[in-house]
């Protein structure tokens, strides 16, 4: 054939790879829609965008600086009081309808953390306006709700827990506003803990695709279109990588949102220390790891199911313990009810045991304070503001200290008032209970001291 004839032909030959996209090699023809794209097409529809507004204050002085500028606090803010001046900030994120019934989406806590109004735009440009059920700062996870008669799609829920290093996976988000982009690539590893400037986040997926803001609160599927995680964007120093909440870890929280508005993480009623050289040979552990028990609670889930002071626990759940600081972080993954797997030496010899855990009982959290934190507290009255010389009308009065604790070290003392725990408010003994359950297993909590006209943050050791 002439060269001629050739580009002559090339038009038609062109054409035909439009029409017909199947690849054709002799009399075998391939299908381009494989699995990826067939389980796009099947999740697209239950992927949302979300869009967040968010009211927000901002000083502004006289001489019309920054309410934290440097020159301004040191010399003026003693003399001029910044007035207050509020604006709207939008931002993006992505969430998947898990509930097509109830109208439930599942997303990151901080894509709609302090948000005034949540919207929701679905695949087909269908708008809405969502609520929040309830949200978990320490999983990173909320629960949004559509109140609409409209029938929505869902996702299927698949499993985290069988998981494979190297499986291929799809990510789908709305990544710097981009409605529904995806990207694939395969899970690089498991069980993965990332630290970031709001703490240590544990046992996520980690994949090669990397997770931009919007993206988060999106779903990770496995090949069969199954929701296997929920991506996050939450560590920013992440270049060609992303990290994903575990479905399997996610549907404890998920429930207990919807029930309870909030997380109940579980409690099995151990106190536990870190082991030493001298602890390994006394107790014949053939291992130089784990988390000593050094007390039990009488009625707890673990005096039940027989453990005993002088277990030393190494795994929960095939998560490998060395500390006891392990063992506090592995436990807040879990929720109440959740059925606890436990590997312990006992007399040198290794045991397994499964425990179901319970909900930490709230009349046990001014005793865990007094304990750890070392004070005790009372809501404020005209009994204690006159003991006291105080002129506040509302709050936890410290009314006791214990010798030898933080509280005692530090220098509180009775008459001081406890206004915050974290970022939760604090000015009645169930809101100081609440505070206690819910960062019992953190490693470092501040605590907000009021004494006479002047605040202090203090870090206290859980």
């Amino acid at each position: 054939m002439h060269l001629k004839s050739i580009f002559r032909l090339f038009p038609i030959f062109f054409l035909s790879f439009l029409l017909f996209p199947s690849i054709s090699l002799g009399d075998q023809v391939f299908s381009r829609e494989n699995s990826i794209v067939r389980a796009v097409r099947k999740i697209s529809p239950a992927v949302v965008n979300i869009s967040t507004s968010k009211l927000v204050e901002r000083g502004v002085n006289p001489f019309f600086l920054q309410e934290n500028d440097d020159f301004f606090n040191r010399f003026f803010r003693d003399f001029f009081e910044p007035r207050k001046r509020q604006y709207v900030r939008n931002s993006l994120g992505s969430g998947v309808i898990i509930d097509s019934a109830h109208k439930y989406i599942l997303t990151n806590h901080h894509v709609i953390v302090r948000a005034s109004k949540i919207a929701i735009t679905l695949a087909n440009q269908q708008e809405f306006e969502a609520r929040v059920v309830g949200t978990d700062p320490e999983s990173d996870l909320a629960v949004l709700k559509i109140e609409t008669e409209t029938e929505l799609p869902s996702i299927t829920m698949g499993r985290s827990n069988d998981l494979m290093i190297g499986e291929t996976v799809i990510a789908i988000g709305n990544p710097f506003g981009l409605s529904h982009t995806v990207t694939t690539g395969v899970i690089s590893a498991l069980n993965r803990s990332v630290r970031t400037e709001s703490g240590i986040y544990h046992n996520f997926i980690q994949i090669d695709a990397s997770i931009n803001p919007g993206n988060s609160g999106g779903p990770l599927l496995n090949i069969n279109g199954e929701l296997i995680g929920i991506n996050t964007a939450i560590y920013s120093g992440a270049e060609g990588i992303g990290f994903a909440i575990p479905i399997d870890r996610a549907k404890g929280i998920v429930s207990d949102l919807i029930n309870y508005g909030r997380v109940h993480t579980a409690w099995l009623g151990i106190t536990a220390q870190d082991i030493n050289e001298n602890l390994i040979n006394y107790f014949h552990l053939p291992v130089k790891y784990g988390a000593l028990i050094t007390e039990i609670l009488d009625g707890s889930p673990a005096k039940e199911k027989g453990l005993k002071r002088g277990d030393v626990i190494t795994e929960i759940k095939k998560n490998k313990i060395k500390s006891s600081r392990d063992y506090y972080d592995q436990l807040s993954q879990h929720t109440a009810n959740e059925i606890i797997h436990l590997v312990f030496f006992r007399n040198g010899i290794k045991q397994r045991i499964s425990i179901k855990a319970t909900p930490f009982p709230p009349d046990l959290a001014l005793d865990l304070a007094f304990e750890r934190l070392g004070f005790s507290v009372e809501e404020l009255n005209r009994s204690l503001a006159i003991k006291y010389r105080l002129k506040d009308k509302e709050g936890l009065v410290i009314v006791a200290i214990k010798k030898g604790s933080q509280a005692n070290s530090i220098g509180l003392l009775q008459g001081d008032i406890i206004r915050g725990i974290n970022d939760l408010s604090v000015n009645t003994k169930e809101d100081f209970k609440k505070a206690v359950i819910r960062y019992r297993l953190k490693e470092r909590i501040t605590v907000l001291v009021q004494r006479g006209w002047t605040v202090y943050s203090i870090s206290f050791k859980m």
